[in-house]
Parts: C-alpha cells; structure tokens; sequence
C-alpha cells in the first residue's frame, strides 16, 4: 500500500484549544481538583534526592484539615507570637489591598493590583526566609513588603507616583523596590525575574556567602522562556534559589490550562530538570511556611533548589484594569475548595485557643485606620492628576555611573528651563 493510501484511511488531524470548566453564567465546576487529607503527605529529609520524592510533586502538602487543626509531619510547630504576626501580616495585606484598590477607582492613581485570597503564599514565606535573603517578586507579593516592615506610607507614594515616590516615578504602580530589605525590583516583563535570582543565587554561591535567594511568578508565566532558562542554569549549577509558582488559576483572562495544567502539575515541571517539587495547598499558611522552611533549609546546605507551586486560587480581577466577571463563572470565589487563607488561620488560632471573633474584628478595624492614616500622609506629597511630581531633569539621573556628555548638556538644559519657568 502507498503512503498516501495509508494516510487516507487516518481520520483529520485536530487542534485541541484548551477550554476551562466553566464560563460567564455556567455552575461552577471544581470536580477536577483533588483535595487530599491533610497531614498525609510524607516530609522527606532535606537532603533527599529529588528522584525520590516525585511523589510530592503530584500531591497537595497540606497542615490545616477541615476543623482548622494542624496536623502531620509538616506541621511548622509556630509559637504564638509567630501566628500572631502571621495573621495580622496577612490582615494588613487585605487591607492595604481594599483601600488603595479604591483609591484607584476615585482617580487617585492609574493602576491597582490586589492579592486577595493569595496572602498566605507571599506572608508565609517572608517569614520562613532569613531577612537578608534576596526575593524576586512577581507583581502580587507586597505582601513580603508589609513582613519586612517597608513603611506602607512609602508604598502608597510609589502607587502614586508623587514627590515622595523614592523610584521617582519610573515604574508602574506597584513595582516596589527595596535595597534596604532585599526586595528586588518588580518587573512588568513577565519571568524575567527569574533568570535574575538565578544570578543573584550563583555569585551569592561563588562568594561562599549563606543568603539564598527565592523567586515568584504566576503559573502562566511558566510558558515563558526565562522561566525555563532559569531552571536549567539552577540545576547545572546547583544554585541556593526556591522558584515560587504562585498558581491562582488564571493568568489575566486565560486560564492555567494554556499555560499546561491539563496535562500535569506546575510542581512536576521540577522532574525534568532533576530538581526538588513541592505541591502544596496555597491557602494553609502553615504549610507554605513549612515548604518554603523545609527549602530553605536544602539550598542553604548546598542541596540545590527548590520548585514550589502554591495552588491557590486569585479571587478577585487580575488588576484594575480587568473584569473576571467576563470570563469566569461568578461563583468561583466562594466556591474554591481550599478556602481563604486568613479564615483558615483565623479558625485554627481560636481552635488553639489564642484568638477569638472579637479580636480579630478589632485588629481588622485597627488596620484599615492605619491604612487610612498611611494613604492620608501619602496624599500630601501629590496623587495622579496633580502635574509633574519629579523634576524633569530626574530622568537623566540613576542610570548611568558617569553621564554621557551630551546627555548631561540635555540635563543642564532642562534645569535651565525650569527655573526659568518656575523660579523658586
């Protein structure tokens, strides 16, 4: 028989378009996912090989079960001073989130990015890390910021962009940068952060210092090359990096099945490289706590790094400029299987009996006033709308280490003319 004969008796060849579960107006669907019995999952020793530990890759690390206790081998054991600063770190978050989400809708700024029902996979491992370790954010991790204590006056400067703004006005709202707490700075650029901290974790290596570094990007941005780039350099060269891939479920109206969850885990991705997988449920605090520790742990003892999904779930729009109501079923939110995080660790410290109801309404009453009175300060120093907060001039600065000279005739020029046009 021919060649051609025998392709005549094939059926077509067919395009599979990847098509979520749900869409605008249909019952949500969340049959697909698998929510193991916490505190099942094995904790593996810190050295262990990551050809055997594949297990953990497909599986869910989870510390909270159904009634808010923690349970199982992961269970980080956190005094109350930690949970307490754990909560309200994550409180504080959602506050933030809520007041300056609303500032962008009165015109104050141009753009907002909330966190909501993804605080536990920012709060929990800023404090598993040591503090002088280096963290590559992707745009949905002030609340690192917030653990750190970054003055939350400072941030709402830099969503402003206003005279206050220390990056003078050069990034986008919410690209945050602090050299003083290890903050490095967030780039539009999807994954690109990831091939830096790969670079970061190298010299820090070289040097024979003790910092790690630790990175984050949403699941989408695995399909990106840099991110892929950085795992390879990560393994050959054994570098002391956690790669975070915070897994919310859709990455702006796509949602995470282009970006290949249909046919495997994000945490599995670790396999082909030879490097350490860790799936673990992004809404337990204490178990995003306990894999970034455990992490930690391994690339501070030269045991090479570490790829953590936190399964999570975005539950409100991708930025200000987003309407998941397009899109998504409406009753995803309330629906997600794993809860929200600051509930989940709300229930567990009352079940501990070191919270109750009426605490946690005082505190969440607390934080929106300091919120309030941080945007309020913030405002003195301008908000969108209020002219040119930077001096012209500014643009030249902080780029080069030695000026070009015709770019400083430019600079000259621009002082020039405004004093002429505004003497002091």
């Amino acid at each position: 028989m021919s060649g051609e004969s025998a392709k005549s008796n094939l059926p077509p060849l067919s395009l599979h378009v990847p098509e979520p579960r749900s869409r605008p107006g249909d019952p949500v669907d969340f049959s697909d996912i698998v929510v193991p019995e916490a505190g099942k999952q094995p904790r593996p020793a810190e050295n262990t090989a990551p050809k055997d530990m594949t297990d953990l890759s497909y599986d869910l690390v989870r510390v909270l079960n159904e009634d808010g206790k923690a349970v199982g081998p992961w269970d980080p054991k956190l005094t109350e001073k930690q949970l307490l600063k754990m909560l309200r770190d994550m409180a504080l978050t959602r506050a933030f989130d809520e007041r300056l989400y609303r500032a962008q809708r009165q015109g104050k700024t141009s753009f907002y990015m909330k966190s909501r029902g993804e605080e536990a996979t920012s709060i929990a491992p800023a404090m598993a890390l040591d503090s002088e370790d280096m963290v590559f954010p992707s745009y949905r991790q002030q609340g690192i910021l917030i653990s750190r204590g970054y003055p939350l006056v400072e941030m709402v400067n830099q969503i402003y962009s206003n005279k206050g703004d220390k990056l003078k006005g050069r990034q986008l709202p919410i690209m945050y940068c602090s050299r003083r707490l290890n903050f490095f700075t967030i780039s539009g650029n999807l994954a690109t952060q990831y091939p830096q901290a790969v670079g970061w974790a190298m010299a820090s290596a070289i040097k024979g210092d003790s910092r790690i570094a630790a990175v984050w990007c949403g699941e989408g941005s695995t399909a990106e090359s840099d991110f892929h780039a950085a795992m390879t350099f990560g393994t050959v060269y054994n570098a002391p990096c956690i790669f975070n891939v915070v897994n919310n479920q859709w990455a702006i109206s796509s949602f995470s099945g282009f970006a290949g969850a249909e046919r495997t885990t994000f945490a599995a991705r670790a396999i082909g490289y030879g490097m350490a997988g860790l799936r673990v449920d992004g809404n337990d605090a204490l178990a995003v706590y306990a894999a970034t520790q455990w992490a930690a742990h391994r690339a501070r003892t030269n045991q090479g790094p570490t790829l953590i999904e936190h399964f999570t779930y975005r539950a409100e729009g991708h930025s200000t400029s987003d309407d998941p109501s397009a899109y998504r079923s409406a009753d995803e939110a309330v629906e997600w299987p794993l809860g929200d995080p600051i509930e989940r660790l709300t229930t567990h410290m009352i079940g501990l009996g070191i919270w109750d109801e009426e605490r946690q309404a005082a505190m969440d009453e607390e934080l929106a006033n300091e919120v309030k009175a941080a945007t309020k300060e913030a405002e003195k120093n301008g908000i969108l709308g209020h002219g040119l907060h930077q001096p012209f001039e500014t643009m030249f600065e902080d780029v080069f280490e030695e000026l070009p000279w015709h770019l400083r005739e430019q600079s000259e020029q621009a002082i020039r003319e405004r004093e002429i046009k505004w003497p002091e």
